[in-house]
Formats: structure tokens, C-alpha cells, sequence
């Protein structure tokens, strides 16, 4: 698109691209859906995604909205323990993902490639589901 010019975006041969994405505003978006979005393209976020930097990121998302009275992860470990565990258990909830996603684990080892694609997986999903429940529930 040229600067200053009214037009459709093309697809740069002089068509009007069809299937462009619409920009999404995060703030017109549920938790879930924010979530979801940032599954996809954590890397925008965090740079380059990896288990520490996923953790710190929800856990920050967490904190800014506990200030704004909508706790994202309230429950969430409780949850999962008793949805996957089974019993009481006192790791916080980033162990508990690596407990669900690799329970053959040796945890004195690093992660394998293989093995942090799993981890990196893993709290969406669960998130995933835990929102969902909790949206049934209000």
C-alpha cells in the first residue's frame, strides 16, 4: 500500500488481497482468546519462546490481572492436581506442567529439544481447558 493512499491493501501484483487478517485488538479479547493468540505467536511477546520465558510472561500477565481484579491462574494449580495428579502435591504450577507434559523425566537433566516442545505445549492446553471450565461456571 503506497503511503497516503485511500485504496484496498493488495497483494502486490495488483489485486485486493481477500484473506488478509484484520488486526485483533488484544484488549477486546477474553482471556482465553489472549491466551490463545499468544500460544501462537508467544515468540512476538517474549522473543524467542522457551519454558522460562512462557512461565515469566503468564506469570506477569497473572500479576497485572490480579491488579485489575481478574486473577488469570486462580486455581489453576488446584486444578490440575486434581485433574491430573490426583494428590496433594506442593510444586508450584510451571513444575506441575513438567510433571504432566514429561513424567518419565529425569529432572537433573536438561530439557531435550524434543522434550521443551512438549513442555511448551502442555500449559496451553491445560490452560485452555481450565478457562473454558471456569467460563462455564460464572
Amino acid at each position: 500500500m503506497v503511503r497516503g493512499s485511500t485504496s484496498s491493501p493488495t497483494d502486490g501484483v495488483g489485486q485486493q488481497a481477500v484473506d488478509a487478517p484484520k488486526p485483533t485488538d488484544p484488549n477486546d479479547l477474553t482471556e482465553r482468546e489472549f491466551i490463545a493468540l499468544f500460544a501462537r505467536r508467544s515468540g512476538m511477546y517474549i522473543g524467542s519462546p522457551d519454558v522460562r520465558g512462557v512461565t515469566s510472561f503468564l506469570n506477569g500477565y497473572d500479576a497485572a490481572a490480579r491488579r485489575s481484579g481478574r486473577p488469570l491462574l486462580d486455581g489453576f494449580r488446584e486444578w490440575r492436581i486434581a485433574n491430573y495428579i490426583g494428590h496433594h502435591n506442593s510444586l508450584a504450577w510451571w513444575s506441575l506442567i513438567e510433571l504432566i507434559a514429561l513424567p518419565e523425566r529425569d529432572r537433573s537433566d536438561a530439557y531435550t529439544p524434543e522434550q521443551e516442545a512438549r513442555v511448551l505445549e502442555a500449559p496451553f492446553g491445560l490452560l485452555d481447558k481450565f478457562l473454558a471450565e471456569r467460563e462455564t461456571a460464572e
